[in-house]
């Protein structure tokens, strides 16, 4: 049995796979854990960003975090992260009703 994907297909399956594979190419196997606490390192390769984006976040309390009293040490858990993440999804826009819309 011989089966054809289209380009689209196979891009999304190579995607999926470097997505599951990424956290053991980096050598760290732990950000799927829930419990795992991240220092400013750490969030910036989770989130892969810079550093400095995420002080500016945290000195706007925009994002999620943990100021260890007495010192200027940061921590993110990551179960607060992803549900950040989640509650700043941008939901995809069917194009065409949108612009069905837009005529009526």
């Amino acid at each position: 049995m011989k089966t054809e994907l289209e380009q689209q297909d196979i891009e999304a399956i190579a995607q999926r796979v470097v997505e599951l594979l990424k956290p053991f190419l980096s050598g760290n196997s732990e950000p799927s854990n829930p419990d795992t606490i991240f220092d400013v390192v750490g969030l910036s390769i989770y989130l892969e960003v810079s550093k400095k984006w995420i002080y500016e976040r945290t000195s706007l309390k925009q994002i999620p975090h943990i100021k260890v009293k007495g010192s200027n040490v940061l921590q993110f858990r990551k179960s607060a992260i992803d549900k950040w993440l989640n509650a700043n999804i941008v939901p995809a826009v069917d194009t065409p009703s949108r612009i069905l819309k837009a005529v009526k």
